[in-house]
């Protein structure tokens, strides 16, 4: 720890950096500020300096405010309390729910321009904006998580985390929950003792909650998208909005050229969890539709064998997505190639991105178009950038807001070969 921890600084706050926190400078040093808002002068405590080019610190009062500032959502995160037992989660929650778009967008035009080396509003010819999920403005983005894990401390007391830390929060509110998470979430002092870790999910499919604790041997539950019901693991991965299942397949359904759809091409849905967007894509495709969705989760590609029933021609396999894609790249048959490069290509990687090397995989499979989800603009950016020397131009974009009060957001980008 160095000797300007537990400093106190007036800043000057001039932007918002990826991961939500905002950016001001001191005597020509950056420094990373949670809890303020841009335009701000802050009181801030220095917590960490022992890079020479950056400190981060955490704000403790706000001396000039933002017409955006608004009181905290979640009360046991505001300003009033001591940072180290803010919860983490709701970073944004200080700000106003349209504002938080506006620098989510910030965020995402900048991360295209420094990684992705695009002017991404020229590119696309329109003002990029961040897109509300339904129902999120009227109840002012709060009550939309399915999912809340909640760390059990050595007393017994649920609580998230505080930001940042491995601290268990003990809490009296859970506002960006579902009425449903909320009312079975155990946050009394003492509920759990001697257990760790407390999931608690309400599945669309189902009246009210259920609790996973620890290591809990796994329940199918199922998920109501649209017409559709999908199996999966109350333990495996699931879209955290309400909305966000049906909001991302309809920005599927939108992104994908139909001029580019060819019927009889092998569709490929990679990172495809149970199904749900190669199930997006197959309703475009057609019931004869090639479509196979490839997952390293043995339990979740079980249930999207299930849940893709309805298509003769779809399948899961089980697999890392590199090394399903390398083996692929040097096994195809000429047919199976030109079926390939006919086909369309849907990807949702986890937020670390896809990398080059999935990259160039797909890439070298020539496919017609490739449509990613990406919940991560920094990752984003760099794998449009590698499509781009690869011979794959950046065609369409749309942006949501299906992680109100933090500074997540998801984007669903078109990709198309550039001759």
């Amino acid at each position: 720890m160095g000797e300007s921890v537990g400093t106190l600084l007036e800043l000057d706050v001039t932007g918002i950096a990826h991961g939500g926190i905002s950016v001001a400078r001191h005597e020509g040093r950056v420094v990373f500020v949670t809890d303020a808002v841009p335009g701000e002068r802050v009181v801030a405590r220095v917590t960490e300096d022992r890079k020479k080019s950056f400190w981060r610190a955490d704000t403790v009062e706000v001396l000039e405010p933002s017409e955006h500032r608004v009181d905290h959502v979640w009360p046991e995160a505001a300003l009033d309390r001591d940072p180290a037992v803010r919860p983490g989660g709701a970073e944004f929650g200080h700000i106003a729910l349209a504002h938080q778009r506006t620098l989510k967008r910030d965020v995402l035009v900048d991360s295209f321009s420094r990684f992705g080396r695009i002017d991404l509003e020229d590119l696309l010819g329109t003002p990029v904006v961040v897109e509300s999920a339904p129902g999120d403005d009227e109840s002012d983005g709060l009550g939309w998580r399915t999912r809340i894990r909640l760390h059990v401390d050595a007393d017994g007391t649920p609580g998230p985390f505080a930001a940042r830390s491995h601290t268990v929060v003990p809490v009296t509110s859970l506002p960006l929950a579902t009425t449903a998470v909320q009312a079975s979430a155990p946050i009394a002092r003492g509920s759990m003792p001697g257990a760790e870790v407390v999931d608690v999910l309400s599945p669309s499919g189902s009246e009210g909650a259920r609790l996973v604790v620890d290591a809990q041997r796994p329940t199918v539950v199922h998920e109501v998208v649209g017409d559709r019901t999908f199996a999966v693991d109350d333990t495996g991965f699931w879209q955290v909005h309400r909305a966000a299942p049906a909001v991302l397949t309809a920005a599927v359904h939108d992104l994908v050229d139909p001029a580019r759809l060819d019927p009889e091409g092998q569709h490929l849905d990679l990172y495809g969890g149970v199904g749900l967007l190669a199930a997006a894509l197959a309703d475009l495709a057609g019931p004869r539709a090639r479509v196979t969705s490839v997952e390293s989760a043995t339990r979740a590609t079980e249930h999207a064998q299930e849940n893709l029933a309805e298509w003769i021609g779809a399948r899961a396999e089980t697999g890392r997505v590199d090394r399903w894609l390398a083996r692929t790249v040097e096994h195809a048959s000429r047919p199976e190639r030109d079926r390939l490069r006919a086909g369309t290509v849907v990807l949702d990687p986890p937020r670390a991105g896809a990398g080059r090397d999935v990259v160039v995989s797909v890439a070298a499979l020539q496919p017609a178009q490739v449509v990613y989800v990406a919940c991560d603009p920094v990752a984003l950016a760099r794998d449009v950038a590698t499509f781009a020397d690869l011979g794959y131009r950046l065609e369409a974009l749309r942006a949501f807001d299906l992680f109100p009060h933090t500074h997540h957001l998801e984007a669903v980008a078109r990709l198309v070969p550039v001759a």
